[in-house]
């Protein structure tokens, strides 16, 4: 075979231009939500939107999604995103096309130092990660933004110029019909890592780039690879450097390969190089053929708020982590399911406006905690003097060794979701629920992310609940967008909520083991309070809090 054989291309989807209303009418519309970028977070915004019944308009200067020529990107999705997922309406789709992984091994050398399951501490119905090149993510989500049917998808409209007003934002937008204006209610900033939006505001963003260097070879082999996470500290086939090892889609592999800080981006891209790598690790008579090949350096940034009055950022426009632990975009898609149910309440009117502040309490320390890990991890990867060189060997040598060591060799501290610090909106704090499977009376399987939808409200999961008590509590959040079930080890409905049997892993994962204890879930699924004794006063009290909280926030400029 021929070294430099390449497969076909792919073939994106492409979607036609449409003139926009305001273009006939000759004035600027206005929309209660304008989201700007169509990649996985902006689309991922625009998708839990429709499906709460919000609609929204959505701004892209291209016609497709994805990066046209490039295949990979990002590729691992993690559980919380796979949950998202399944609420929207697409995970089986990803679950079908992707390849599902836990199990990773981590090699120095040629000495395997440990392993780990990821799978381990789940109990979700989703796994811990599927790989697939993030197009697929992308499309999917257009089709099924499509079949919901409330978003207004404007391809080819690309945003000129943002002018922040007091009770909005209105937008000069260009398309190939000409130019027009938009007002928005809300105008969330999806992107991406070069904002246009936040280098007009003058933002800071404090971005810093790394001298550390990489190149991708996503490949096809002929004979496959072990189904798992391979990677190398200092890969003796890589002059002593980093490389990574997965699979995806199409029987595509993404091999990642640590380069000289000094290295030149095209002459370590070019095929005749690429291929000599690949026969260095995997042997001279491996057959392959590539699918694209390409150099890259990271950088981080990170707004000093996520929140600028009407104006919010999600995504890489908001903060640009190194790719480590697959970090960047699962944090997007979490940064969109964290505000679009914000959204959906306030322009419901069933919460107040200051609960959008909420979203830069939250999801600004989880960017700052994913900044913190991956520099980490870059600094272990890439270390910067020969004391941190020392004690890399250092770790290393222990980890084979000996289990406690094994925590400290860092190749990528896995993505997972950010636990939330207090605020007035969560006094103690909140961390995700994962989306436990669960059976109705009928004996029929569901789900936490079943219950979820449709549509946007809390979940009261309620461990053998009294008919009086059920009483007592639906009186007290009457016209409350929460919804109440009871839940046990059998879907008993004799306290007059609907039945939903869980298993006793499921039951501890939810703090539920005590009959009379309940959870309320938010409609991300992250917790809102855990009751030990649930009373109607207690949980209108708890309902109330993650509302209107007894000191709010003072409102962004």
């Amino acid at each position: 075979m021929d070294a430099f054989t390449f497969a076909p291309p792919y073939e994106l989807p492409q979607w036609p231009f449409v003139p926009s209303p305001e273009l006939s009418a000759g004035e600027a519309g206005r929309h209660p939500v304008v989201i700007v970028g169509g990649g996985l977070s902006g689309l991922t915004l625009a998708c839990d939107l429709a499906s709460r019944g919000i609609r929204s308009v959505l701004l892209d200067e291209d016609d497709t999604v994805g990066v046209r020529g490039a295949s990979s990107r990002g590729i691992c999705y993690a559980q919380k995103s796979l949950e998202i997922f399944a609420r929207l309406g697409i995970y089986e789709r990803i679950a079908a096309k992707g390849a599902t992984w836990s199990f990773g091994r981590t090699f120095s050398g040629d000495t395997e130092v440990y392993s780990f399951n990821l799978r381990t501490d789940s109990v979700s119905a989703q796994p811990p990660f599927i790989n697939l090149q993030q197009f697929y993510v992308e499309w999917f989500l257009v089709d099924r933004i499509l079949e919901l049917g409330l978003t207004d998808l404007r391809w080819k409209n690309r945003v000129l110029e943002v002018e922040p007003q007091d009770d909005g934002v209105r937008l000069q937008v260009e398309t190939p019909a000409g130019r027009y204006a938009l007002d928005a209610d809300h105008l969330i900033d999806a992107t991406g890592a070069n904002s246009p939006i936040r280098t007009q505001l003058a933002l800071p963003a404090h971005a810093s780039r790394s001298t550390d260097r990489w190149c991708i070879s996503d490949v096809r082999f002929k004979k496959p690879l072990p189904v798992e996470r391979w990677t190398w500290v200092d890969a003796p086939f890589n002059e002593g450097r980093g490389v990574w090892q997965h699979l995806m889609a199409d029987g595509v592999w993404r091999m990642d390969y640590q380069m000289p800080e000094d290295a030149d981006p095209a002459e370590v891209s070019l095929p005749e190089v690429a291929a000599a790598r690949l026969r260095e690790q995997l042997g001279p008579d491996v057959d392959f053929e590539f699918v694209w090949i390409g150099p890259y350096g990271y950088r981080d940034h990170l707004l000093e708020r996520f929140r600028h009055g009407r104006i919010f950022f999600i995504g890489d426009a908001a903060h640009v982590v190194s790719p480590f632990g697959a970090r960047g975009g699962n944090t997007g898609i979490q940064d969109a399911a964290n505000l679009a149910w914000k959204l959906a309440l306030v322009l419901s009117d069933q919460a107040p406006a200051t609960l959008l502040d909420s979203y830069d309490a939250e999801r600004r320390p989880a960017a700052v905690q994913n900044l913190a890990v991956t520099s980490r991890s870059a600094r272990f990867l890439a270390p910067r003097s020969p004391a941190e060189h020392v004690l890399r060997r250092a770790v290393v040598a222990l980890a084979a060794r000996h289990p406690f060591a094994r925590s400290l060799v860092n190749t990528g501290r896995m993505s997972v979701a950010n636990d939330y610090p207090p605020s007035p909106w969560q006094p103690s704090g909140s961390r995700t629920v994962q989306n436990v499977p669960l059976a109705d009376a009928q004996g029929q399987s569901t789900s936490l992310a079943a219950l979820l939808r449709p549509g946007t409200h809390w979940l009261g999961l309620w461990h053998a609940p009294g008919p009086a008590q059920v009483d007592a509590a639906l009186g007290a959040v009457a016209g409350r967008p929460i919804r109440l079930v009871a839940v046990g080890p059998r879907a008993d409905t004799a306290c007059g909520l609907p039945g939903h049997a869980a298993g006793a892993a499921e039951l501890a994962h939810l703090g539920l083991q005590q009959p009379g204890s309940l959870l309320l879930v938010r409609p991300d699924a992250y917790r809102a309070a855990l009751l030990p004794a649930a009373t109607a006063d207690g949980l209108r009290q708890a309902l109330d809090t993650a509302l209107t909280p007894a000191v709010p926030s003072t409102p962004a400029p």
